[in-house]
């Protein structure tokens, strides 16, 4: 399920977003949709404990040790 909300961006930024749309043969929205999934993913892999179960040697949580909260999969 989609939601929507407001972005605001710099004049420039927003060109390049409408030149590729139209480029493309989509919508800004389809632009904008696939560009808020790329980052997401990104900011969920570089959470990931890259080594080991999620525990460190002293038994402590991969969330507990980096301070950083762990990205939950976003549901649909």
């Amino acid at each position: 399920m989609n939601r929507r909300t407001t972005v605001s961006a710099p004049s420039e930024v927003l060109d390049t977003l409408r030149s590729e749309a139209h480029r493309r043969g989509v919508s800004l929205t389809t632009i904008l949709a696939e560009a808020v999934s790329e980052k997401a993913a990104s900011l969920r892999s570089e959470r990931r404990p890259r080594l080991g179960v999620g525990a460190s040697s002293d038994g402590r949580s991969a969330a507990a040790v980096t301070g950083e909260p762990v990205a939950r999969a976003p549901t649909s």
